[in-house]
């Protein structure tokens, strides 16, 4: 069983291959978690793929709101990116230093706002280091390229859509978030926020998706399984949430490597849903699929 979209991944060998191609722009979509050093710019000016830069999803974000990373505006997203030399007619490649975690996430931004000939480096930089790939620290200077974003709604979902969701059942909540966050036995690491996910929700940790030594995406027979015995119908719409819309990206880019069009992904995640407040939260596991109404 193939990949349904197999040109949403580039492997390690065609990307070496690949590194002078003038067409070619390669982002490190690298995210720690606040508080953890060294941060990742920090690992990024140590050591990074050659020609590489540096994308940060908590600057290139809505800085008007006080949650973590969210969507900036078309306008605001093409101005960031088109400094960083990305732009109309190039085919982006991201990776990340965990191997495959948060390049999903700017694999998934490029997407929502227009650009579609981007990919994610399956295995990233472990699997790169680890074959004995060359890095550098040197700071590309590239010139501006022009951007044109559009910004596809059909990706993106917030709250209040999820919240019409809990009545109408028309989309299947898929959560990223390791199990114990999800059943709510441990505190979550977004200071503030309540234990539990959102009511009807199925679980599927991010971290599953990938072989435990490389990092890379399972094949498509094996993702299938996974989506399969999580209680998801991949002829139904699926909206991904984890902790702050990072991981969910993962859950996408595996169904869209299965062929499966319906996929949106929940910006806000629990950094929002889990605010003490109004939106009602379930505990323990995950409850039976309940049919569509």
């Amino acid at each position: 069983m193939p990949y349904a979209d197999p040109d949403a991944l580039v492997s390690t060998e065609w990307l070496a291959a690949h590194l002078s191609s003038p067409d070619i722009r390669i982002v490190d979509g690298s995210f720690k978690m606040p508080g953890v050093v060294p941060r990742a710019s920090e690992d990024y000016l140590r050591q990074h793929i050659p020609g590489a830069i540096f994308f940060d999803i908590d600057e290139i974000a809505d800085a008007e709101t006080s949650l973590p990373h969210m969507l900036p505006s078309p306008e605001k997203f093409a101005v960031r990116v088109r400094r960083l030399g990305l732009g109309d007619g190039h085919r982006i490649i991201v990776y990340d230093s965990a191997g495959l975690m948060s390049a999903a996430r700017v694999w998934w931004t490029f997407r929502v706002f227009g650009h579609r000939d981007v990919a994610v480096l399956d295995g990233g930089l472990p699997k790169w280091l680890a074959e004995g790939r060359p890095v550098e620290d040197a700071v590309p200077m590239p010139g501006e390229r022009h951007f044109t974003a559009h910004f596809n709604t059909m990706m993106v979902r917030d709250k209040e859509q999820l919240r019409a969701n809990l009545a109408s059942r028309r989309e299947q909540v898929l959560d990223a978030r390791a199990a114990p966050r999800f059943e709510g036995t441990v505190d979550d690491p977004w200071p503030g926020r309540r234990r539990g996910h959102i009511p009807g929700s199925r679980n599927l940790p991010y971290d599953r998706l990938l072989d435990p030594q490389t990092k890379t995406m399972l094949p498509a027979e094996r993702l299938a399984a996974l989506f399969d015995a999580a209680g998801i119908d991949r002829r139904r719409p699926v909206v991904a949430s984890c902790g702050s819309g990072v991981t969910a990206c993962v859950l996408a880019l595996g169904l869209h490597l299965l062929g499966h069009s319906e996929v949106a992904v929940y910006d806000g995640s629990w950094a929002e849903w889990g605010l003490p407040g109004d939106t009602p939260v379930e505990t323990g596991p995950a409850t039976p699929a309940a049919p569509a109404r």
